[in-house]
């Protein structure tokens, strides 16, 4: 039996959730998510839980009970509470700020790159400590978004330059043989 996909899901005071078959609306303090799931995995309300089963033991239906019970309680977290990922810029000269809703990096290039933001997604910049939030209420699209700025410029490995998740660990190889730092 799926572990994950056998939890319940707690709705918090102020979400609603809508099914209509395989399509659920979650609307909450934050904001609101739709999304449609496979129809072999049910999806319930009880006295303010949602509980989900699945029809079948085949190996591909098992796959989907998991994967729909994380979806559906990321949905729930993030339209109550939201989610945020933060990146940190390191280097001499490098920095962020932000223009609108227009993320603005100078890091090393020629030119200054710049990054809009979707709809659903907010950035915060601290330019003291070079420090960048991205936040909203759709998981895989704050991830997607932050993946997307570390793209810009990853950290490398000599001196440790670019940008990174924070708390984020960069390996540091030590160079030419012949130079004693």
């Amino acid at each position: 039996m799926s572990r994950i996909g056998l939890m319940p899901i707690s709705i918090p005071d102020g979400v609603e959730v809508e099914i209509k078959g395989a399509r659920v609306r979650v609307k909450g303090p934050k904001g609101e998510l739709e999304q449609g799931f496979r129809p072999e995995i049910a999806i319930k309300e009880e006295d303010g839980t949602l509980r989900l089963t699945r029809e079948s033991d085949e190996p591909k239906v098992r796959a989907l009970h998991g994967l729909t019970r994380a979806l559906l309680n990321n949905m729930v977290i993030g339209t109550s509470e939201g989610f945020e990922k933060s990146l940190e810029v390191h280097g001499v000269g490098y920095r962020a700020e932000l223009k609108g809703t227009k993320l603005v990096l100078n890091v090393g290039f020629s030119h200054s790159v710049e990054i809009q933001a979707p709809s659903d997604i907010q950035f915060e910049v601290d330019t003291r400590e070079g420090t960048i939030k991205v936040s909203g209420i759709d998981k895989q699209l704050v991830g997607q978004v932050a993946s997307d700025i570390r793209k810009v410029r990853p950290p490398e490995p000599y001196k440790g330059k670019g940008i990174r998740y924070k708390g984020e660990y960069v390996r540091r190889k030590a160079g030419k043989a012949g130079r004693v730092i």
